[in-house]
């Protein structure tokens, strides 16, 4: 593979250079192996051709003394442009866009998953089409003349194309209200629901398997998980979290690919806290909470509570760096989700900013309501307990959606019921 990128006059050599470099992450993480790249500086995209014509016939040359079977370029392409650099490189030709979209296709596992890729797949190639059909033969227009064949094959494959993505768009509809009932009966529980977000291969999947014990899939690779997993969370204040690892964001992430992946990141949208994970440790960490923060607000889930979680401490010499940090977010937390060093101060963050509004109650239970006093230990936060005497006396915290099935053994201020 040989990577292509251009430096545009709004664009720092520093910023071009690590899009190439991660450019270069992705083909390898699609299985292919980099052999050469190059960039062009210019004031901007040339229509027909992306880049300026001699430096695609310069490339091209190189291309082919390397028997490069493929050309990725940094940005999106269109179809033209595609086409014609087709021609003049006479190998595969592919973009930024596209290149996510094939990586997500082998990542994809669930129904659901695999339903979102195709989607975002079909509305990036729907424009498209007509480069697949420019070998098959035209027809000039006039009296009885409709088209050629493949004027004829592509209406054909539009309308195929069309249909296709009306079927999994009503699929995926389906999906976003088996979702919100699940989200209905997560709201009768009154479990908050925490949803860790981040930029790709920031530790997200780590974190939930060192929080809850999930298995999730955690690879040091671009994309290493897609399809969401949620699992429950009990905090040290004794109370129960659902916790949801999300796909991993990257800049210049694809419109198609957040338009179809909508009904995964609803969970985004409707958590009550965003754990924005970041890997403090790569050199472009600030430049990767920009990113991730302009996708939340391109899904509208921009402005939500956020406990900011620096990661990859272990890997961080530059402690002063990262006291600024801490300082700079008011919630925010420092830990190595691999080691474990800082969860606990994770879980004491978390307790703070999902704690319910409770109700302080006291209770006298007789010692024969075993089960009373294992569901306030379920559900409750107990500050005091003495089991000595004919009744066990507690003082806790409660939920209120609980209070009904403790008021037998409530009691008030002279401790009567």
């Amino acid at each position: 593979m040989f990577l292509a990128g251009v430096e545009l006059k709004n664009r720092t050599s520093w910023e071009v250079q690590d899009s190439m470099a991660e450019l270069g992450e992705l083909a390898t993480t699609a299985g292919g192996e980099v052999v050469g790249s190059g960039t062009q500086k210019m004031d901007a995209p040339v229509a027909g051709t992306f880049i300026g014509s001699g430096k695609a016939r310069q490339w091209a040359e190189s291309c082919r003394k390397s028997d490069v079977d493929t050309v990725i370029f940094d940005d999106e392409l269109s179809a033209a442009q595609s086409r014609n650099l087709e021609k003049v490189f006479e190998c595969k030709i592919l973009d930024r866009t596209s290149l996510i979209l094939d990586i997500f296709a082998q990542r994809a596992r669930t129904k659901e998953g695999k339903l979102q890729i195709e989607l975002a797949q079909l509305q990036h190639l729907l424009p498209r089409l007509t480069r697949f059909w420019g070998h098959l033969s035209r027809q000039k227009g006039g009296i009885g003349m409709r088209g050629g064949e493949g004027e004829t094959q592509l209406e054909t494959d539009r309308r195929r194309v069309q249909d296709r993505i009306t079927r999994i768009e009503r699929d995926l509809e389906t999906v976003r209200k088996q979702r919100a009932t699940q989200r209905s009966g997560r709201q009768r529980s009154q479990w908050p629901l925490a949803s860790i977000v981040g930029y790709t291969n920031a530790g997200k999947s780590t974190l939930l398997n060192t929080l809850t014990g999930a298995a999730t899939l955690a690879e040091d690779i671009l994309f290493a998980t897609l399809d969401p997993t949620t699992r429950r969370l009990r905090l040290p204040t004794n109370q129960n979290v659902l916790l949801t690892d999300t796909v991993g964001f990257i800049r210049k992430l694809p419109h198609d690919l957040v338009e179809a992946f909508k009904a995964t990141l609803e969970e985004v949208v409707e958590a009550d806290l965003l754990l924005h994970v970041v890997d403090l440790s790569h050199p472009q960490a600030e430049e990767q909470i920009l990113a991730v923060n302009a996708v939340l607000d391109e899904i509208g889930a921009g402005g939500k509570p956020t406990l900011m979680v620096f990661n990859k401490i272990d890997r961080f010499e530059k402690r002063e760096l990262l006291q600024r940090y801490l300082d700079r977010f008011p919630n925010s937390v420092a830990i190595s989700a691999k080691d474990g060093e800082g969860i606990s101060e994770l879980l004491a963050e978390l307790g703070t900013l999902l704690r319910p509004v409770r109700e302080l109650v006291r209770l006298n239970v007789p010692h024969r309501h075993s089960a009373v006093i294992a569901r306030l230990h379920e559900v409750g936060q107990v500050v005091e307990r003495d089991y000595n005497g004919r009744m066990a006396r507690f003082t806790a915290h409660i939920p209120p959606n609980t209070r009904r099935e403790f008021e037998p053994f409530i009691v008030n201020g002279n401790g009567e019921k």
